[in-house]
């Protein structure tokens, strides 16, 4: 029975954030994400790459919706995406002919990394599941997948964080780098 109490929560949801929050909230992320789709359709089209992934909309929720949370940091992104990303492309080569198993593998090895590099970010188990589950395209990128989309990409919207994400005065971000 006390399982099922730790199941009732504790405490009740938190406030709804100002209205100019939710619009640099909004900004944010509509810049962030249009910055590396811009880059996946203006530069990237022609060729094998690949630079947007559904992984970032997740990350654009944390870096601009959530800046203060300890899994939106800098670390936390770029870490997060990377490291999963390396893992998830070599959890795909060693496992990819069983997809399930290689999927449960990818997520739960990401996670053990990231919390044991400190680099938590949950869009980072989406970007190991993309690399096992992802197209053809994807597949082929092999390690590259690491660089671009996820190391690029994660780079282009910490970018656009850092800059909007203090325009405002009640905004900061980061809270810390390392």
């Amino acid at each position: 029975m006390q399982y099922f109490k730790k199941m009732k929560g504790v405490t009740t949801s938190p406030p709804r954030v100002s209205i100019p929050e939710m619009l640099w909230s909004w900004v944010g992320s509509f810049l962030g994400i249009a910055a590396v789709a811009l880059a996946h359709y203006r530069i990237l089209d022609d060729t094998d790459l690949v630079m947007i992934i559904g992984s970032f909309g997740a990350s654009a929720v944390l870096i601009y919706g959530a800046i203060r949370s300890p899994l939106a940091q800098p670390r936390n992104l770029m870490g997060g995406h990377v490291i999963s990303a390396v893992i998830g492309v070599a959890v795909f080569k060693l496992l990819g002919a069983n997809m399930p198993l290689a999927a449960a593998a990818a997520v739960a090895t990401a996670i053990l990394a990231m919390h044991a590099t400190k680099t938590l970010h949950p869009p980072g188990g989406a970007t190991a599941l993309i690399a096992v589950i992802g197209s053809a395209k994807i597949h082929a990128l092999g390690f590259w997948y690491v660089l671009v989309p996820a190391g690029m990409g994660a780079a282009v919207m910490l970018a656009v964080a850092l800059l909007v994400n203090n325009i405002a005065p009640q905004r900061r971000y980061p809270e810390f780098w390392f």
